[in-house]
């Protein structure tokens, strides 16, 4: 369901966009922070002098191994660890990218700071979230009462702090069927309170818009 939810979402790839035009990745190392099973990082890979995919789930890395296998994906070093724990050196990493993995503020300063040191000066963190305020999704989310009002400018408010930047990024679900999208908003919000979401969403895309934050690290760690 989770291989589903990845096709489906931002099929014009504007998450990417959005970074190679703040940092692009050609030629530098690059990790994948929360990789899953590694959906994202093959793009990365293509133009990258070393991907790192840091998982701390062991089936997922188990799919991610074998995705890579299929792939061909040779420049890639696939890791336990988790955001809190990173088993990289000091200031090694040019470009990272982490998508709904772990950074929910305000409960991520031990990753950010574990992130810190990895990262090198002059390198960019991006961290992709659900944009709280906008789209179809996010009023689901305040529907189900995963969220609530205010949620969204106190978030900003946190990442601002820490000295990241924030671009919201306009996009959607898009899936080829029905029975699709019924099992991956119900993967997201359990069968009763999807049937009630979808009740009257007669579209097969949902809008989904993403907070996008980055931080280009100046200083060492």
């Amino acid at each position: 369901m989770y291989e589903l939810e990845n096709q489906a979402a931002d099929p014009e790839q504007r998450i990417e966009a959005a970074m190679a035009a703040i940092a692009p990745w050609t030629g530098r190392v690059v990790l994948d922070l929360g990789a899953g099973t590694g959906f994202h990082g093959a793009r990365f890979h293509a133009t990258a002098q070393h991907l790192f995919a840091v998982e701390p789930d062991d089936g997922s890395r188990m799919q991610l191994l074998q995705r890579a296998v299929q792939l061909g994906l040779h420049n890639l070093s696939v890791i336990k660890g988790s955001a809190e724990y990173i088993p990289l050196r000091d200031q090694s990493i040019d470009i990272c990218h982490a998508r709904l993995a772990y950074f929910f503020a305000p409960d991520c300063l031990p990753g950010l700071r574990e992130l810190e040191r990895v990262m090198r000066p002059g390198g960019t963190a991006f961290i992709n979230d659900n944009d709280l305020a906008n789209g179809t999704f996010a009023r689901w989310l305040l529907r189900a009462g995963y969220i609530k009002e205010g949620d969204a400018a106190s978030t900003g408010a946190f990442w601002a702090a820490q000295g990241f930047t924030a671009i919201s990024i306009v996009s959607e679900w898009r899936f080829q069927t029905r029975a699709d999208l019924e099992s991956v908003v119900q993967l997201e919000f359990g069968e009763d309170l999807a049937q009630t979401l979808l009740a009257d969403h007669t579209e097969l895309s949902v809008a989904y818009h993403y907070q996008f934050y980055y931080r280009t690290y100046i200083h060492s760690f």
